[in-house]
């Protein structure tokens, strides 16, 4: 096989190895599916990319994104990782400032600001779709967390679909300990990634996480879909103005 360009970038920091580790493979369009999938197991991170020539000129270049058990439609931070690796590496150019990535979600926009810190890439995520969990379910959810929600739980679909449920504070979401056999049971009920908890601190910060063993994640250090699901159930309850 000849090689393929490859690189693993720590999302959400700027210090190596903290963050959320995501492997890009530049240049994939020869790689079938079943070889993205057998590579993304290897590598064994929440997320592997795989970058290749958009289909449509509306994009600067398409994504293709796997866990170590199947593709996903969209993911927060595997799309940010791999924007600032398809930059670095030339694979394509941002245009004022803005970049646009083909994925079976869609086409997603993404803006680059550069200041004396250096880069931040920001994403818009897909429009959120929104139901209701019913109550065997949000009884089964509360059972699986050992705590019980404060609002009805959300079933959130931003590309990726998560079980969003409110506890009573950010200490609760540190001490939850989910049995993930049940959130697996529960997932695949549901047909979702898997479930997130937040929390509120004494002040407007919120304690978010994220656990999605059917995707093969456990819990995922920092996942991007999750917490912009959070940020839909917010505004859907009107705990958060949209600025």
């Amino acid at each position: 096989m000849n090689p393929l360009r490859f690189k693993q970038v720590d999302v959400f920091t700027r210090t190596p190895f903290l963050g959320n580790p995501v492997a890009v493979v530049l240049g994939a369009e020869r790689l079938a599916a079943e070889e993205m999938q057998r590579i993304a197991a290897w590598t064994n991170l929440s997320e592997t990319t795989f970058v290749l020539p958009p289909s449509s000129d509306a994009a600067d270049y398409r994504l293709r994104i796997f866990t170590p058990k199947r593709e996903l439609p969209f993911a927060g931070h595997p799309t940010i990782g791999s924007a600032h690796a398809v930059i670095e590496s030339g694979f394509a150019a941002p245009v004022d400032g803005k970049l646009r990535q083909e994925c079976l979600a869609g086409c997603i926009d993404l803006t680059i600001e550069r200041d004396e810190d250096g880069e931040r890439i920001f994403i818009r995520a897909p429009q959120p779709k929104i139901s209701m969990v019913n109550s065997n379910q949000a009884q089964h959810l509360a059972a699986t967390l050992g705590s019980a929600a404060q609002n009805p739980p959300l079933r959130i679909d931003v590309g990726v679909v998560w079980l969003i449920v409110e506890l009573e504070d950010a200490r609760a979401v540190d001490h939850s300990t989910p049995d993930l056999t049940a959130i697996l049971k529960i997932s695949e009920e549901t047909d979702a990634a898997g479930v997130t908890i937040f929390g509120r601190t004494d002040g407007a910060d919120l304690h978010v996480r994220s656990f999605a063993p059917a995707l093969g994640v456990p819990e995922d250090p920092v996942c991007g879909s999750g917490n912009a699901s959070v940020a839909a159930y917010l505004i859907h309850n009107r705990l958060l103005v949209r600025s």
